[in-house]
């Protein structure tokens, strides 16, 4: 039975620019996918920063491993996210910035 959750609010931005820019634009549609994944973890939890390593990531989204690491690297060569990790080999902590608020 599938699980029932609470209807996430997602930013008209994110639907209306965000997609078509890293999907038409930018070619990848991974990017996309994380973003919206990491978007609706940390709405979930406050906008904290949240706690996710690359395999949980490729789990969730359903991307191998090395798609879930070059999305995550294009976000944030592009600042949507930014990462912290005490150490390589630590779970990484991104927090999800939302620049079009600012």
């Amino acid at each position: 039975m599938a699980r029932r959750c609470p209807a996430l609010p997602v930013d008209c931005y994110v639907v209306d620019v965000l997609l078509r820019d890293l999907v038409g634009h930018d070619k990848r549609p991974a990017a996309f996918l994380v973003y919206l994944h990491f978007y609706a973890l940390s709405e979930r939890n406050g906008w904290m920063p949240i706690s996710a390593s690359l395999r949980n990531v490729s789990e969730e989204t359903g991307l191998s491993k090395s798609a879930a690491q070059a999305a995550v690297a294009v976000l944030r060569r592009r600042k949507l996210i930014n990462t912290r990790s005490a150490s390589a080999t630590a779970v990484s902590v991104h927090r999800v910035n939302r620049p079009w608020r600012e």
